[in-house]
């Protein structure tokens, strides 16, 4: 692989690596609001997250490259409300589906179709991934403060499980 493709995808595993740092964190926050069905969603995004990072790194070394795990930022800690949180997920699943266009732009610019085939998954991920948030997101709205409401809403998601892929973690 072309070395700005394989820093560009050693940069989204660091990516994904902080997304799971987030959801982790988010999902602390709301443990510290008795809101343990907010924070299993949380937990389940973050494996996921641990899911897309694995991907990135087993195609790099398929390719016969090398892994170059960088410092993970630390994410924020603290937020207004779970509406504060949801919209800080759409908004990151904005900035990740972003981030992984500009990687098959790469690829297409550098006539790597491999990587372009490989990414398109994650094309696919993204449009799930702005779904489910923003469905969320749509649903703490409609709650608009309403503690009954929340408190469903917590249930619903208390229910959500983390489903492993069942192809392999590479290509």
């Amino acid at each position: 692989m072309d070395e700005k493709m394989i820093n560009a995808l050693n940069s989204q595993l660091n990516a994904e690596m902080y997304s799971s740092y987030l959801y982790l964190s988010m999902g602390s926050y709301f443990e510290s609001e008795d809101m343990s069905g907010f924070a299993n969603w949380m937990r389940v995004q973050a494996q996921e997250e641990l899911v897309h990072a694995m991907k990135i790194y087993d195609f790099i070394i398929q390719r016969g490259d090398r892994v170059t795990l960088t410092r993970i930022d630390s994410p924020p800690t603290e937020w207004k409300s779970a509406l504060d949180v949801f919209e800080h997920v759409y908004a990151h699943e904005q900035k990740v589906t972003e981030l992984i266009n500009q990687l098959v732009n790469l690829a297409i610019s550098l006539g790597d179709h491999a990587t372009n085939n490989f990414l398109q998954w994650f094309v696919s991920e993204q449009v799930e991934e702005e779904e489910s948030s923003s469905g969320v997101l749509k649903k703490v709205k409609m709650a608009n403060e309403s503690l009954s409401a929340l408190l469903m809403l917590d249930s619903e998601l208390a229910q959500r499980v983390f489903n492993p892929p069942t192809t392999p973690t590479n290509v």
